[in-house]
């Protein structure tokens, strides 16, 4: 590509932010081209600086950032760049959602909650291309068919609360390629769609740069999704470019450790591990997948037997959980959204079953409403021998340490007023009361540094944590009681692969040592793979095939699994 290709130009880019130590460097001067029609991919591990690259094209750093050193050229049609770093803030409205778009890591946070989904998306058109509140309107529900949302219509009309983590995303998604920018940056986009939706987003976004020669800076940690969309990759850590390069030669021949122990990290399809490699240990042994970690067919058989005689801890009968749809003129219901519809399935101590199917089959719901925050309307959930089904929240107090749930949505479920250290701490308050303050924050700290964090994270609050951060706080929290059942709802999906492999390796070691048994909500099948023994797959609200995880990957009954399977991005790009 030449010089009249070039859409942004990043040059010496250093941003700071002051610290109890001195200026933490978050940025130690970044450059890079992008160039229209071309996808430019960046990956690291969470607080590597994707991010923070993002939000200073578009100028959005937070109020304490220090801008060092850099500029930051836009080319658009004039022959003159323009300078984003030297905008007006009026300038900038003019490039922010209309020349620029961005595609948020949290949807949840980016769209306003006392809006409608249909209303924001609206605003956007309105406001840059100025369209009636008629034609918008239109125009919205082309978008929402476009990023393949279901029941346009409801969607429109409903609030960001009332829809799943993926329909969330996808209306970000809808609002970014609403005016037809000639940048888009994607931060982490696909993060919480199911592999088959995402297939659909990966091919949307790369139709869009076909046809509309749009520069797309795509930012993730997923590698199989960088290998499909990007043509060139950035590889980030600590601030600083450590690799760049062709797709093809990054991913395939990586010439610095950091991009070989990334690569180490992810599950593999093709066969089983113990536990999974994480960046110190593959640059301390060089190894993609040490012998020792690999699973023996006779010692993996043992283990499902071992599994297979514990005694059940959990049974779900026929559980049906019930949505109302349209309603009467009086309000009454006309019909039902079935979004569980007759699940069965036991649970062993120590067993992990895995829960996958595209975004909206009920998979959360399932997961919700077994730990009973959400009602179910007929069947029954036995945990250790006791009927919860109808019991009310008075009567399931004493259950709730026993049962713990760790959300998709971290930011969201982490109260924005308190530390993190307290978040953590205030459970044990509740069932812990003979343990002194010193004593809860000791223990405090100790999870804390368990998930990967530092104990001096104590006494900051979620908005100062990246999203894989506060996905860690939600599973130290969620391990403060020391629960015999786990619900992970799509839990990993937000962390950057080496975190991914940590948190799965302490999930995995704790499941040993204290004989913790979970269900694994995800819609990447090999995370799912990795975790669980067996695995459910569901469709509109039922079970549509169960089995032994190795077996329903390898031998798909049904044409729904072999679809999941097939839209698992190709790993054969990486190394």
């Amino acid at each position: 590509m030449g010089e009249q290709d070039k859409l942004l130009n990043v040059k010496d880019l250093a941003i700071s932010f002051p610290g109890v130590d001195g200026e933490l460097e978050a940025l130690k001067g970044s450059s890079f081209e992008l160039y229209r029609g071309e996808v430019l991919g960046i990956v690291g591990e969470s607080g590597s600086g994707k991010s923070m690259t993002a939000l200073s094209i578009l100028q959005l750093l937070p109020a304490s950032g220090i801008w060092k050193s850099g500029q930051i050229d836009l080319y658009l049609e004039k022959e003159t760049p323009i300078r984003l770093n030297e905008l007006s803030a009026k300038a900038l409205q003019q490039i922010r959602g209309n020349r620029i778009s961005m595609i948020f890591q949290d949807p949840m946070s980016s769209l306003n909650p006392v809006y409608t989904c249909g209303q924001q998306v609206v605003e956007v058109l309105t406001l840059h291309k100025g369209l009636s509140k008629k034609e918008a309107k239109n125009k919205v529900f082309e978008l929402f068919e476009q990023v393949k949302l279901q029941e346009v219509e409801r969607i429109f009309n409903a609030f960001p609360h009332q829809l799943s983590g993926g329909q969330k995303q996808r209306i970000m998604i809808a609002m970014a390629i609403a005016t037809t920018p000639d940048l888009i940056i994607a931060d982490e986009p696909t993060t919480s769609l199911d592999v088959t939706v995402q297939q659909q987003i990966l091919k949307l976004l790369l139709d869009l740069k076909d046809q509309l020669k749009i520069g797309i800076l795509f930012i993730s940690h997923d590698l199989g999704v960088i290998a499909e969309i990007a043509d060139r990759v950035l590889v980030m850590r600590g601030g600083e470019i450590l690799e760049r390069g062709k797709k093809t030669e990054v991913l395939q021949h990586p010439e610095h450790p950091y991009t070989k122990g990334l690569l180490a990290c992810r599950p593999p399809l093709n066969r089983r591990l113990k536990r999974l490699p994480t960046i110190v240990d593959f640059q301390e042994q060089e190894s993609h997948a040490p012998e020792a970690w690999l699973y023996k067919a006779s010692e993996y058989q043992a283990h499902l037997e071992e599994v297979a005689a514990n005694p059940i801890i959990l049974e779900i009968k026929n559980l049906q959980t019930w949505y109302p749809g349209r309603k009467t003129f009086w309000g009454t219901p006309k019909d039902f959204v079935k979004a569980v519809d007759g699940v069965s399935f036991n649970l062993q101590k120590g067993e992990s079953v895995g829960l996958v199917g595209e975004s909206g089959c009920g998979k959360t719901t399932l997961g919700k409403s077994v730990i009973k925050l959400i009602q179910p309307q007929k069947g029954q959930i036995l945990f250790e021998g006791a009927d919860l089904t109808f019991l009310d929240e008075s009567h399931m107090r004493p259950y709730r340490k026993q049962m713990q749930i760790v959300f998709q949505d971290p930011f969201a479920s982490l109260n924005p007023r308190k530390m993190i250290g307290h978040a953590i701490a205030e459970p044990m308050e509740q069932y812990f009361p003979m343990f002194s303050a010193k004593v809860r924050r000791e223990k405090t700290i100790q999870l804390l540094e368990k998930v990967g964090l530092a104990s001096d994270h104590f006494f900051r609050y979620p908005h100062e944590f990246s999203g894989g951060q506060r996905q860690r706080i939600a599973i130290a929290r969620a391990l403060a009681v020391e629960p015999d059942f786990l619900i992970c709802d799509e839990s990993v999906s937000s962390l950057d692969v080496s975190v991914q492999a940590q948190i799965l390796n302490l999930l995995t070691e704790l499941r040993e040592e204290k004989g913790l048994s979970y269900v694994f909500i995800s819609h990447d099948l090999s995370v799912v793979k990795f975790m669980a023994d067996r695995m459910l797959v569901m469709q509109e609200g039922r079970v549509v095939e169960e089995g032994l995880s190795d077996e329903v990957y390898s031998n798909p009954k049904t044409v729904y699994t072999q679809k999941l399977i097939e839209a698992i991005p190709d790993s054969s790009l990486l190394a």
